[in-house]
């Protein structure tokens, strides 16, 4: 266990280091999702737990809580698709998945 072991410790522990610089960063980062061109809006940090949700006016109609539901559906699923892709460009760590 010369020098070789000690080289491997150090760079796993930078490696350990930069991953949790890059888990505060996704948990910081704020992702907007939108739907019915822009009448829902949902705002979801890295780990997609819900921040804000917007909804317009306009689209509130009694007769049709079902097509609002699926507005607000369909934002939170444009955030979360923009957070897998902002997490697709990470470094990848072999065996590991955010």
């Amino acid at each position: 266990m010369g020098s070789g072991f000690s080289k491997m410790k150090k760079q796993a522990r930078m490696m350990q280091e930069q991953f949790g610089q890059m888990q505060n960063q996704l948990k910081n980062t704020l992702v907007e999702g939108k739907a019915g061109n822009g009448l829902v809006t949902v705002v979801l940090d890295g780990e997609k737990t819900p921040k804000k949700i917007s909804i317009n006016p306009e689209c509130v109609n009694p007769s049709d809580v079902e097509g609002l539901q699926d507005l607000i559906l369909a934002a939170f699923e444009d955030a979360a698709g923009k957070i897998e892709a902002s997490q697709s460009e990470l470094p990848q760590i072999p065996g590991f998945r955010f």
